[in-house]
């Protein structure tokens, strides 16, 4: 097969060494899979394996790590160090937006609305934190992703082995209010002149009690609903909240925006990824392919936005 030489030799991170390592594979391996046949150069590279002066060979890096060391700026700084460009969201960005604490306190200060939250350490006084946030309530580390470490707590004095299994995951972990109305996300993509779109909103429907690890990458049941059953005027609504509340955090490239709704159709406002998966499960994929892009051109339009800083 010929090379396309327009992006020269290209590093696909995939793996890493976050709670999130065999999801990384599995996401860098499609993008892997994705640019070969297209022509482009792009080999497999896992920081985790490989030294990071060894990128120094490469003319352009796609990261599909996630989590911590991949996701939350480490990564971005060292490619800026080293004047490679990337793919997402840069140093700030990704360390804010893995940060679902500093997101939300962010988010806050704007007045985009997001579920009610505190944070808990080891000091708090759990029942005060019960009776103002309210059971059943979610409560998860601030720094992981995947679902890794979350728990639903439903009886009162749950909230204190809930904490102490999030902390095991990171020593900064949130309480936040449940909201009962379905869960949904928002793929966000640039379109190469400082423009970004919103892709079609998918409703996420797990056969769990919440989308916990198992649902997102295990079972074969959830249900993804694209057309997501919004109007289309709610929808227009919440994808332009979508876009400002990712242009708040300062992310760029692609990412995704993940809302909840409640019983009365107010939407709040989740978490943010700025390196989502990639994988035959991923919501930015399937959403793209409902707005009739498909993988390929996906993975091409990411790279082509790749730049330093």
């Amino acid at each position: 097969m010929k090379l396309d030489k327009k992006f020269g030799k290209v590093a696909v991170l995939m793996g890493g060494r976050s709670g999130e390592r065999e999801v990384s594979l599995k996401s860098g391996a499609a993008v892997l899979r994705a640019l070969q046949v297209q022509g482009v150069d792009a080999h497999g590279f896992d920081p985790r394996e490989q030294p990071l002066h060894d990128l120094e060979s490469f003319d352009r890096v796609f990261i599909n790590l996630h989590g911590r060391f991949g996701e939350d700026g480490c990564i971005q700084g060292a490619l800026e160090m080293l004047e490679i460009p990337y793919t997402g969201s840069g140093v700030m960005a990704s360390a804010i937006g893995m940060d679902k604490w500093r997101t939300k306190l962010l988010w806050r200060a704007l007045n985009i609305v997001t579920p009610d939250f505190e944070l808990v350490t080891a000091n708090s006084n759990f029942a005060a934190i019960e009776a103002k946030i309210g059971l059943p309530m979610f409560v998860k580390p601030a720094n992981e992703g995947s679902s890794i470490g979350i728990s639903k707590v439903k009886e009162v004095g749950g909230l204190k082995a809930a904490y102490e299994l999030a902390a095991q995951a990171d020593p900064l972990v949130i309480a936040e209010a449940f909201v009962g109305g379905g869960e949904y996300t928002v793929g966000i993509i640039g379109d190469g002149a400082d423009g970004y779109s919103a892709l079609p909103i998918i409703r996420i429907v797990p056969k769990n009690e919440f989308y916990d690890f198992e649902a997102k990458y295990l079972r074969n049941d959830t249900e993804y609903l694209c057309p997501c059953g919004l109007s289309a005027e709610k929808e227009v609504e919440i994808q332009q909240q979508a876009l400002q509340a990712f242009s708040a955090v300062g992310c760029k490239g692609w990412g995704r925006v993940d809302f909840l709704m409640d019983e009365a159709g107010q939407h709040y406002f989740l978490e943010i990824n700025t390196s989502p998966g990639m994988t035959d499960h991923s919501l930015v994929p399937m959403a793209a392919k409902a707005a009739g892009i498909c993988f390929e051109e996906l993975v091409v339009r990411i790279l082509e936005l790749a730049d330093v800083g």
